[in-house]
Parts: structure tokens; sequence; C-alpha cells
């Protein structure tokens, strides 16, 4: 807990003063303009990756960045009210599936041996479509590229989704983040491949 409120203090020190106005007019509401889905990986934060301050992103994190189907039954659905809050409540203009190398979860997905931790063996095996389409023998990359394919399109089977990316242009992205050299790289949705973003 020390190096936590050691962070906060510098915050109240270094960041407050400066953004204090800003941190002001947020507390009326928030007003995202991107809702980001990705990775709950420690190395992979959207705020510092796209450079947004608070307020700009509305993000949901879990495993391996994953897109659950469109389901209407009783059960929970945290993932999916959270997307339905952003695209519906907050109006996001644009909504960003980002993937990222070495992910676990899409090494767990592609695990021929029995998942111990408790929930992950159900939920990564939503990857299996991304799995079956790529192979195992080609490595982790085609399918971490693939799984965010998979999760645009599971977004598509949302009605509130669909009706607002054909009639209010909402945008749907796929990006792939490679912590190794901390590059970007953008889903071409023409061409259906990855590219990486330029340095200015």
């Amino acid at each position: 807990m020390k190096s936590l409120l050691a962070g906060y203090q510098k915050f109240r020190k270094e960041i407050w003063p400066s953004d204090k106005e800003h941190f002001v007019e947020l507390a009326k509401g928030q007003n995202p303009h991107t809702l980001v889905i990705s990775c709950s990986d420690s190395r992979v934060d959207p705020a510092t990756i796209f450079g947004a301050r608070p307020g700009d992103l509305f993000v949901i994190r879990n495993v391996a960045s994953v897109v659950p189907p469109y389901e209407t039954n009783s059960g929970y659905h945290g993932v999916s009210a959270a997307i339905a809050f952003a695209v519906i409540n907050l109006e996001v203009a644009r909504v960003v599936v980002l993937g990222h190398e070495y992910c676990g979860g899409v090494t767990a997905a592609m695990s021929t041996e029995d998942l111990t931790t408790p929930f992950l063996s159900q939920w990564v095996s939503l990857l299996k479509p991304a799995i079956h389409k790529c192979g195992c023998e080609h490595g982790q990359l085609p399918v971490e590229y693939e799984s965010i394919r998979l999760s645009l399109g599971r977004l598509m089977t949302f009605p509130f989704i669909a009706e607002r990316v054909e009639k209010k242009g909402l945008q749907l992205l796929g990006a792939h983040f490679k912590i190794s050299d901390g590059t970007l790289s953008v889903l071409d949705n023409k061409t259906g491949e990855f590219a990486t973003v330029p340095e200015l």
C-alpha cells in the first residue's frame, strides 16, 4: 500500500494543481469519445498507449480483450452491460478492441493442458473460433490478431451497435500493441490486415 499512497501523493503534488479545473469539469459528468475494450494485463494501459487524459476513454478490461456473444439470458453480463452503457448512454463515437503481444489469455486458450485458475477456462474458450481459424502451428501472434477480428465481429451481433454503425457512423476499430517494441498496429477494415502506425 505504501507505493500506492506514494503515487497518490505524487499525483496530488504534481498533476492535480495543473489539472484541477479539468477534474472539476469531469465531476459534472463524463463524455468519453471512445470505448476501449482492452486486456486486463498490467503491461497494457490504454490511457498510456493512446496518450489520453481522464475522461477521454471509457475502458472495459478483461482477460484477452474478449467481447462475448450477444445474449439475452438471465446470466451476469458485465462486459455486455458496460458496452451497452458506453454506446447507448454515453454515445461514444468509436469502439476500439485493443489486443496485445504475449497475451496470457490467448496463451491459456491455446493451451492443451487443463487450466486450474477458476473461471478462466470457460472465459478463454470464447477464443476457440480464432484458434480454429489460425491453427496453433503458426504461433500466438496470428491468434492474437484473429481474436481482435473475432471480437469486432461479435460487436456487430449487438443490435444497438449494428444500428448505430449503419445509421449513426459508430466506428468499430481493432488495434494490437507490441509490448516488446512499443509499436501499435491498427486493423485495416478494407484489407483485413494489421498495419503498424507510423511514428512522427
